[in-house]
């Protein structure tokens, strides 16, 4: 019998933990390359489009955190423009790494199907704008990842159905996720993916788990329970001012979680004899025999 645990996909979430910086965005690219993911994510988003005037021009909510002086120029200062996507993605593919971004709303959407990535994210914060989720059925060919925290199971069953209408729901991966920087392991509920895998498995593409959680304890048993997608935020220093950087790992942290999925994946298996070459010479120089 053999095991049907596919090796693991491991997304480093760059977002905006470039701090604005390309250069930053290019070391966080060198460095998950390094630790051995297969993708860096970015997101994109037009800000103007997003927030209403009063938002714009209200203090962050945090000023810590803070890179402006209104909580608009804050999200401005940490956003690409569509060009600089243009270049990480081929830096990123240079490295052998796939390129992806999450978009929040249709102008950004519309930029990224430009570059024709593998996939698109939807967050969390978006899965609900079913203008945009048709935008990117009827306008991008590739997958379409979306993330399912603070979304309760009527709008999650609008969500697929969205997808059902024009039969897409075959490019469609959906991650379990808890919307918290970071979350507490109580809330992490695991227990979800299998939830989603049991209900949808046979009509989506795959699976994911979108980590915010601290350490990488949990996320092999995500991958165990049928997530096969594992997204964690990644940062160099989880110190620097930002939301996500609490939450994220660094380098360190993203080589160790690479390494434990991928000894996980080779163990789960079956024996592929009753006594495997491994035990001969225990079996002979160890077991007890009736004579």
């Amino acid at each position: 019998m053999k095991s049907s645990y596919q090796i693991p996909i491991v997304i480093a979430e760059i977002g905006c933990n470039h701090k604005g910086d390309i250069q930053i965005a290019k070391d966080l690219i060198k460095h998950a390359a390094v630790c051995g993911v297969q993708v860096v994510k970015f997101q994109k988003r037009s800000n103007v489009d997003l927030l209403s005037d009063e938002q714009y021009n209200a203090p962050h909510p945090n000023p810590a955190n803070s890179y402006g002086n209104t909580y608009g120029s804050h999200r401005e200062f940490l956003e690409f423009d569509i060009a600089t996507h243009k270049s990480l993605k081929k830096f990123a593919e240079s490295l052998n790494l796939i390129y992806s971004t999450s978009v929040w709303d249709i102008k950004s959407a519309r930029e990224v199907i430009d570059l024709n990535p593998k996939f698109i994210k939807v967050p969390s914060a978006c899965n609900t704008n079913f203008v945009l989720l048709e935008f990117i059925r009827d306008n991008y060919n590739g997958d379409i990842h979306i993330s399912l925290g603070m979304t309760n199971l009527e709008e999650e069953i609008e969500i697929l159905e969205t997808f059902q209408k024009t039969n897409a729901l075959n490019r469609v991966v959906l991650y379990s996720c808890t919307s918290g920087y970071p979350v507490s392991f109580k809330d992490v509920c695991l227990l979800e993916i299998l939830r989603i895998r049991d209900k949808y498995i046979n009509k989506i593409k795959d699976i994911g788990f979108s980590g915010h959680h601290l350490g990488i304890a949990i996320d092999n048993a995500a991958y165990t329970l049928g997530a096969n997608y594992i997204e964690r935020h990644f940062t160099l220093d989880r110190t620097w001012k930002g939301t996500d950087h609490a939450a994220s790992l660094e380098p360190t942290g993203m080589r160790k979680l690479v390494r434990d999925l991928r000894a996980t994946q080779k163990s789960l298996t079956f024996k592929s004899t009753e006594i495997l070459e491994i035990e001969n010479d225990q079996r002979n120089k160890l077991k007890f025999f009736d004579k």
